[in-house]
């Protein structure tokens, strides 16, 4: 009996933590988005933000982390609108976070993901010291890892000069929730709003912990 009481408690704390879901609706950043430059993840030289906004018709950033599976549960959406939008002037950069270069890379080729990406931190004990922590707590983020987290940048908003790249930026403070995301994504890029959308996926996933996201991590 004791056993089973066990087995029960450890399936329960396991359904509640697999039913965590941490979908979020495009809201108003009430922050300024700073502008940066990061090495780019396929290890050849830097991206700054300011120059790739330049000439775009509309920007997603997306930060990232290999082992998140709330990340893992926008991948492919991101991939599909990456592949069904860029010839529309849907233009998507990453900004990998929390483990090293060479698991970053080994996600990006196995996903087959083909949008640029930079990374900011290669190590989960840097969390709380990179900018990204720092700007998700000022647009209202109190989630502990934060990725995926989306900003979405209209080059005519962008600052010319200094720090700040765009005030009050559209963002996502988590998952997508598809139908909204691609709908918004569409009209921003000026295409008729009864064509067909992406198919969507909803179902819940784990909230975003390395320590209960697999394999450990490896040391960069």
């Amino acid at each position: 009996m004791k056993r089973l009481s066990i087995l029960f408690v450890i399936l329960a704390a396991a359904a509640a933590a697999f039913a965590q879901n941490e979908q979020a609706p495009i809201i108003d950043g009430n922050f300024a988005y700073k502008d940066w430059t990061l090495r780019n993840l396929n290890g050849e030289g830097e991206t700054n933000l300011r120059e790739f906004v330049k000439g775009k018709k509309f920007v997603m950033v997306v930060y990232w982390a290999p082992w998140c599976p709330n990340w893992a549960h926008d991948v492919e959406f991101v991939r599909e609108l990456h592949e069904k939008y860029a010839d529309k002037g849907l233009s998507i950069i990453g900004v990998g976070q929390y483990d090293s270069v060479r698991k970053m890379r080994e996600h990006f080729e196995q996903k087959k993901l083909t949008f640029p990406s930079v990374y900011e931190s290669d190590k989960p004990a840097d969390r709380e010291k990179t900018v990204h922590f720092a700007q998700r707590r000022e647009a209202g983020d109190m989630r502990k890892w934060g990725t995926p987290w989306y900003i979405f940048i209209e080059p005519a908003a962008v600052m010319p000069d200094g720090d700040v790249l765009v005030t009050r930026p559209k963002i996502i403070n988590g998952e997508m929730i598809k139908p909204e995301a691609e709908k918004f994504i569409r009209q921003k890029l000026g295409l008729e709003t009864g064509s067909e959308l992406l198919s969507a996926r909803s179902e819940p996933v784990e909230a975003c912990d390395p320590a209960t996201a697999g394999p450990k991590l490896q040391k960069p």
